[in-house]
């Protein structure tokens, strides 16, 4: 079956996975929880192949650990799930009820988008987020990975799909897309598929907003930055940057820049630099930074990049507003935190930086769907019109209008006979 014939599929299947209650979502997610965990051994070897052939093709350290699919990222994965099952259900809130006029009555109400393509990395764990909460909010779904865990994919997928099958999921509620030249596919698929979710590189997500007529959501790089103030406690500030450093470095919203504020660089650089250095963190900075820490020289550009890895670039600034005037050009308006003990100047930077996530005195791998209590999150939205900021379930949820009345039509209120009578109802 061809992508256009799996998304046509998905279409026709859409409202009636839209129509299942949330019994039988949470019955599909519970099902799935339990179908991973019995599968585990299956999931395991397939992750093993795939891990061999990156390695032998010399993959980055960094890719690997997002590949690697243990009973760690197992455990994780379906905690998740369960956390998802606990959510309320995102579908059929009323957000607005008003009356028109006497026996005329509007009502808003949240409903599922329909038919997601969702194109993301080389991690395993990353299918189970997506799909499952795809389940949860009634949209269907095609899931297209990194070729790199192809087999592990192919596992998962099939593990998921049967379970939702076998729960009373519509035979449309998800497809997968295998190889790299259905990519170009999908994004014809207008007709059918509502909504494409790319996540990768800048280069790919500009990509698919280039070849597709479909709305496209979602963010490229993530370039994090921490800036320490005048008025950081530096044990507090080190912490922070360590753990956003090197808690998982190969993520999109762990730290990648640290800005210093001129009036404490001399003595908290050092200082900075010794825990970087036992964290085994390779330091880069300009030439005002190698004065008073050993660090790899890097220019201007250095600043743009993003390292995935347990490597940091380290920068000297004036004060906040050059601060945030680097993390505005610089960053990816992923995730910028303060490190400060000053109120007004927290709410100056969470006003100032054009962030989808601002933050002070924690550490920047908070920005997570699972850690904001969403259950799990399909990626991390960085642009100005919602969904921004990690997108979970209330996400991947838009909206419809009711109207019921009682034989009412139009001219009366044109001509002047008849009057609205607007009254919100709740």
């Amino acid at each position: 079956m061809t992508i256009t014939e799996k998304a046509m599929l998905l279409k026709k299947d859409s409202t009636r996975l839209a129509a299942a209650g949330v019994d039988l979502r949470n019955k599909a997610l519970n099902d799935i929880c339990n179908a991973l965990i019995d599968g585990s051994a299956e999931i395991f070897e397939a992750n093993k192949k795939d891990l061999k052939d990156a390695e032998e093709n010399g993959l980055a350290p960094a890719v690997m650990k997002r590949l690697k699919f243990d009973e760690n990222k197992l455990h994780a994965s379906v905690e998740g799930i369960k956390a998802l099952i606990g959510l309320k259900d995102p579908l059929n809130i009323i957000t607005l009820k008003r009356q028109l006029d006497e026996g005329l009555t509007l009502v808003r109400s949240t409903c599922p988008i329909g038919v997601i393509g969702m194109i993301f990395e080389a991690r395993p764990d990353a299918l189970i987020q997506i799909s499952t909460l795809c389940i949860k909010s009634g949209n269907c779904c095609i899931l297209k990975g990194g070729s790199e865990t192809k087999r592990t994919n192919k596992a998962l997928f099939d593990i998921i799909y049967k379970a939702a099958c076998l729960a009373g999921l519509p035979e449309g509620c998800m497809a997968q897309a295998e190889e790299r030249s259905e990519i170009n596919e999908l994004l014809t698929c207008d007709k059918y598929v509502d909504l494409i979710i790319p996540r990768g590189s800048n280069s790919f997500v500009r990509f698919c907003m280039d070849n597709t007529k479909i709305p496209v959501m979602g963010h490229a790089d993530g370039i994090c930055h921490i800036y320490v103030s005048a008025e950081a406690d530096p044990d507090m500030a080190i912490s922070c940057i360590i753990d956003a450093k090197t808690q998982y470095s190969a993520v999109c919203n762990a730290v990648e820049t640290v800005l210093v504020d001129k009036s404490i660089a001399e003595k908290f650089l050092p200082l900075l630099s010794e825990s970087l250095k036992k964290a085994r963190v390779k330091q880069n900075g300009n030439a005002e930074v190698q004065k008073i820490i050993y660090c790899n020289l890097i220019d201007e550009d250095g600043y743009k990049k993003e390292y995935l890895d347990k490597e940091i670039s380290l920068k000297i600034v004036s004060g906040i507003d050059e601060a945030i005037s680097h993390i505005n050009t610089y960053g990816s308006h992923h995730t910028d935190c303060i490190i400060t003990k000053n109120e007004s100047l927290k709410e100056y930077f969470f006003t100032m930086v054009d962030s989808a996530n601002v933050y002070c005195n924690c550490s920047t791998r908070f920005a997570d769907g699972f850690r904001y209590g969403f259950g799990a999150e399909v990626g991390i939205s960085t642009g100005k019109m919602p969904p921004r900021g990690p997108v979970g379930l209330e996400g991947l949820v838009t909206y419809k209008y009711k109207l019921t009345g009682e034989g009412h039509i139009v001219a009366p209120y044109c001509d002047g006979t008849k009057n609205f009578n607007f009254e919100d109802l709740q």
